[in-house]
């Protein structure tokens, strides 16, 4: 089981991410934005973080190099409906493990986010 951090600011996308990480029998906090992200970063330990791109406040990739260099370790998840902002990732390469374009289905998220956690 692993802990993982949700940033996302649709709601319904939210809270179907977070079910789908407890189907897997993840803990799960899951925050609105990226500067809430970094606020919870703060206060616990994530094993993953599963971050929306586009964001009020802080997005998904300036969450990504901030936590790329303060916990090189923590595999990184981008998810976007956009395809320019998924080019923006795609330069990340080597700080994130996944850019996951939406919409994705049940199954092809858990399979992403189990991959990177390396979990059979």
């Amino acid at each position: 089981m692993a802990h993982i951090l949700i940033a996302e600011d649709e709601a319904a996308v939210r809270t179907f991410l977070t079910r789908a990480m407890e189907s897997q029998d993840h803990s799960v906090t899951a925050v609105a934005d990226g500067v809430q992200a970094l606020q919870a970063l703060q206060k616990s330990d994530y094993d993953l973080l599963l971050s929306d791109i586009v964001m009020p406040e802080m997005d998904g990739i300036s969450l990504a190099l901030q936590v790329s260099r303060d916990k090189p370790d923590m595999p990184i998840i981008l998810i976007t409906g956009y395809a320019k902002e998924r080019q923006r990732a795609h330069n990340l390469h080597a700080r994130v493990h996944s850019v996951v374009p939406k919409p994705f289905d049940l199954e092809k998220i858990c399979s992403i986010v189990n991959d990177a956690l390396d979990v059979s």
